[in-house]
């Protein structure tokens, strides 16, 4: 009974894990798609682009900074999803401010 016990456990603590680094991770993905399309759309400027790019950059860094010893910890989870949130903060001010690439000119940059 003690290792059936002992298996789910490490069984729950390993999807836990696993599924942290899924949210993570999409959460990334999703905010780099945001930046793209407001950047598409002309409600991202370029470099509004560059500026919110960086941050994502950081936040990357910042991650695999924290799984350079192939653990996630609770705390590094909370850290990192509070820097996407501030992220996505930006991301949606930076769409609404009412800056808009010139409808005409053509998109440059990355």
């Amino acid at each position: 009974m003690k290792k059936v016990f002992l298996i789910a456990a490490s069984l729950l603590i390993a999807g836990t894990a696993a599924a942290s680094a899924h949210s993570i991770d999409g959460t990334q993905y999703r905010q780099e798609k945001r930046i793209e399309h407001g950047r598409e759309s002309g409600s991202i400027t370029w470099i509004e682009g560059l500026k919110l790019r960086a941050e994502q950059n950081r936040i990357a860094r910042k991650e695999a900074d924290f799984r350079s010893d192939g653990h996630l910890s609770r705390s590094e989870y909370r850290q990192l999803r509070k820097l996407q949130q501030k992220a996505s903060r930006h991301i949606a001010h930076e769409k609404h401010d009412g800056w808009h690439r010139v409808w005409w000119l053509p998109r440059v940059g990355y």
